[in-house]
């Protein structure tokens, strides 16, 4: 089992920034890729951003290229999302998820996931 800590969500205007961070225990760290996956009222999870278990490769969703940057702390058993320029369509649960080995972007193909951070971006 691999357990999974969002953290660093919060209210903030549009055009600011957030660092998400996702800790992880149980499993060894670098047996897993990570995504990072987001969910708006009414609608379906979707993905954001994944990385792979060395960190050496980079998968973004369309929506977010080039203002939100994935990256992993290998020692520390943690991913982060740095979130820039938000938009109002950024508001939304975002999660973190674990898969074996390779990063994908269906989340129907992550092993473990977190409970959740908001993330809300005002106008």
């Amino acid at each position: 089992q691999v357990q999974l800590v969002e953290s660093g969500g919060g209210l903030v205007q549009a055009g600011g920034s957030l660092r998400l961070s996702c800790t992880t225990s149980g499993r060894t760290f670098t047996n897993y890729a990570m995504g990072w996956f987001r969910q708006a009222p009414g609608k379906e999870r979707e993905f954001v951003a994944a990385i792979s278990r060395t960190g050496g490769g980079t998968y973004y969703a369309d929506s977010v290229k080039g203002r939100f940057t994935i990256s992993r702390d290998n020692a520390k058993n943690t991913v982060y999302l740095q979130m820039n320029r938000l938009k109002p369509e950024d508001t939304a649960l975002y999660f973190c998820a674990a898969r074996s080995l390779v990063s994908t972007t269906k989340p129907h193909e992550y092993d473990y996931w977190g409970r959740g951070t908001q993330v809300t971006v005002s106008s």
